[in-house]
């Protein structure tokens, strides 16, 4: 896809010391193209992150970066201030040689630095209560970090991106289209979604009264997006700033149990194979409630397990969508990865509903310290 040149010639670009050697390919993620580029300086080998942004995901490179550079450094300052406010590293943006976030090439592509994270390595599923508590704490950590941050300088990079509601015209629009022509392979499904129209305002109608304030938020918290040190399992660095925006913390809680609380990956064919796992449910509650716990409000923590039901019948509803399109916003390997991927958390919405009880019962009990 790159050439070794013209990685080189991108490098040129950034305030990067040192000689440039080498490029790999990362293929985790669904949306930008990163790579890992490797400096020889002073006989020390350094790796950095190179990453081109998706604008056609991304539509506003501007804000996505002005975004990411603010928060970034605003953990960073804070860490400098008081390095015990946090024991874990964060994401640095190196500049361009002209002093910009990000560089665009004569091809129109957007690309950005950041420093690598050595020693460490990130999850898709896991069956560890333990590690699901420090992912927990990992997130509730950054969440943490950025409570004080100035909500004024912080811009929509996706416009209603977790907005359900407005998802869910979207996926009503997609069903009347049918660009793809594959709506007769899907109406079960179809109806899945329809089925629980109600729940789509559950969030945005307590954000719109105030009842549930807007929050810097990650709106992307699945387990692969947080870095764990390879020796200790420790919680590193919290990646993937993208869609880091004003939004609510229910969301955020809510991504990290869809994507870590469920048995299986995210587009197995069996599903039988698909259930949440509340032992594992239970672990990130506590986890997320020690380290964030004091700044939500009692509505919001009350609210906890909506959230989880809310983004994951989102997050179903947009791989239907995409599904419907054509393909044409989540990178898939095979023609029905984006069914695949929406029966997944539809089963996994199921067994929410099934386990709703329970699942208020825990956030209950953590409350109460028992």
């Amino acid at each position: 896809m790159f050439t070794n040149d013209e990685i080189r010639e991108i490098c040129k670009r950034f305030d990067l010391p040192g000689t440039y050697l080498s490029f790999a390919p990362i293929t985790e993620g669904y949306i930008n193209n990163t790579l890992t580029v490797s400096f020889d300086d002073g006989g020390k080998r350094t790796r950095y992150i190179l990453q081109q942004i998706n604008t056609s995901v991304f539509r506003d490179p501007e804000t996505l970066m002005k975004n990411v550079v603010a928060t970034t450094e605003h953990i960073r300052k804070k860490a400098e201030r008081d390095p015990e406010c946090t024991t874990m590293k964060y994401l640095v943006c190196f500049p361009t040689r002209e002093g910009g976030a990000y560089y665009t090439d004569e091809k129109g592509r957007v690309w950005r630095v950041y420093n690598y994270i050595e020693n460490s390595v990130s999850y898709n599923l896991l069956d560890s209560a333990e590690l699901f508590y420090k992912t927990a704490k990992g997130f509730g950590e950054y969440a943490d970090l950025l409570s004080d941050f100035p909500m004024a300088l912080l811009g929509e990079t996706i416009p209603d991106f977790h907005n359900t509601e407005k998802r869910y015209e979207t996926f009503l629009e997609a069903v009347r289209k049918n660009a793809s022509g594959r709506r007769d392979r899907c109406e079960k499904e179809i109806a899945f979604v329809t089925a629980r129209k109600a729940y789509t305002s559950a969030i945005t109608e307590k954000l719109a009264s105030g009842e549930v304030p807007a929050r810097v938020t990650h709106n992307d918290t699945k387990l692969n997006n947080i870095l764990f040190d390879k020796d200790t399992d420790e919680p590193v660095c919290v990646v993937d700033l993208d869609t880091v925006m004003p939004g609510s913390a229910l969301y955020d809680f809510g991504d990290a149990i869809r994507s870590g609380a469920s048995t299986a990956a995210e587009d197995e064919k069996d599903l039988d194979k698909v259930r949440l796992n509340l032992t594992l449910y239970e672990a990130f509650v506590r986890g997320y409630l020690e380290k964030a716990g004091h700044s939500l409000t009692e509505t919001e923590i009350h609210m906890l397990g909506v959230g989880a039901r809310t983004i994951t019948l989102e997050c179903g509803m947009r791989f239907l969508t995409d599904y419907l399109d054509g393909d044409v916003y989540f990178r898939t390997s095979y023609p029905e990865q984006n069914l695949d991927r929406c029966r997944t958390q539809f089963k996994l919405v199921s067994e929410m509903e099934a386990h709703f009880d329970e699942m208020n019962e825990i956030v209950e009990r953590v409350v109460r310290g028992e």
